[in-house]
């Protein structure tokens, strides 16, 4: 298997398809990417990083930052987190109000919104936001051996001026009792952590620690690695989490800055990237790039 040859033929098919989605237009930051930008990255086990594309241009990674806080906050809390949310699929838009109240405030998983805020709020405990977003960057550049990689602060800045759902969000869980710090120092951390920037090699290199095998930095015991990984690939496409597991068969998490970290364990750690959307906001070329990599490659965990 050539695998240069396989992301290079699925470059030049991107490339060519006219229908490439939305960008996130609703983050007055994200609105201004050109959606004509596609990037893939694969980092395999015995150690190679392949790309084709726009693979050096670093994107926003949004959503894609709560598979890393997650992982941050079970070496910190381990099991205690589950008492805070939950751990099934939503079936719900990633940033519904709606069942968060039918569910007294505890959030499905900790890849939605909710979920996503309780696991920052967790890493705040008896800290200043300031040391958790350091951690993360610690985490990320270690775990990418690469440390140029950053917030950006007009992207944090744009989310916080458009993030009145999550506010209200954190608000509704506080009055749960399930949000533990001030809600507004809760949400500028999360704001923040969403506007981190990586390119699609940095992200592949990132996501190594989640592969296992030899291969990449050891950095999560192996059973949480696997609750990860789990996570992803039931929940981590939001209410579209159930069709790329159908198509793709491997985890990933997504964003909407248009990336998608796709994890093959033992295989490779995988970085996909083209901002425009489909209607459940995952990248809409990114889960085509995905579903013909898993085909050419047969690295789907159901085979």
């Amino acid at each position: 298997m050539d695998l240069q040859e396989i992301l290079d033929r699925i470059a030049a098919d991107m490339a060519a398809t006219q229908d490439r989605g939305r960008v996130a237009g609703y983050i007055p930051e994200l609105a201004c990417v050109d959606p004509t930008q596609f990037a893939i990255a694969v980092a395999t086990a015995d150690g190679q990083l392949l790309s084709a594309g726009d693979a050096d241009v670093p994107f926003s990674i949004q959503s894609i930052s709560k598979a890393f806080t997650l992982a941050l906050a079970l070496g910190r809390l381990g099991d205690q987190l589950w008492h805070r949310v939950g751990r099934e699929p939503s079936g719900n838009a990633f940033n519904s109000i709606t069942q968060l109240e039918r569910e007294a405030g505890i959030p499905r998983n900790p890849f939605i919104n909710a979920g996503a805020l309780v696991v920052t709020d967790s890493l705040l405990e008896a800290r200043v936001r300031s040391e958790v977003l350091a951690e993360l960057l610690r985490f990320l550049r270690h775990a990418a051996d690469d440390d140029d990689i950053h917030i950006n602060k007009r992207v944090a800045a744009s989310e916080e001026a458009t993030g009145h759902r999550n506010r209200a969000l954190a608000e509704f869980m506080a009055a749960h009792g399930n949000i533990h710090n001030d809600p507004a120092q809760t949400c500028w951390t999360y704001f923040h952590q969403c506007a981190v920037e990586m390119s699609c090699r940095q992200m592949a290199l990132a996501g190594r620690f989640l592969m296992g095998g030899a291969s990449g930095p050891t950095m999560l015991a192996p059973a949480r690695m696997q609750r990860i990984l789990a996570l992803m690939l039931t929940c981590g496409h939001y209410d579209a989490s159930g069709d790329f597991a159908f198509h793709v068969g491997l985890p990933g998490k997504s964003g909407v800055g248009g990336g998608i970290l796709v994890i093959a364990p033992g295989r490779a750690s995988i970085a996909v990237w083209s901002p425009g959307l489909n209607a459940n906001g995952n990248s809409q070329l990114g889960t085509r790039a995905m579903m013909q990599l898993a085909a050419k490659t047969g690295w789907s965990v159901f085979q």
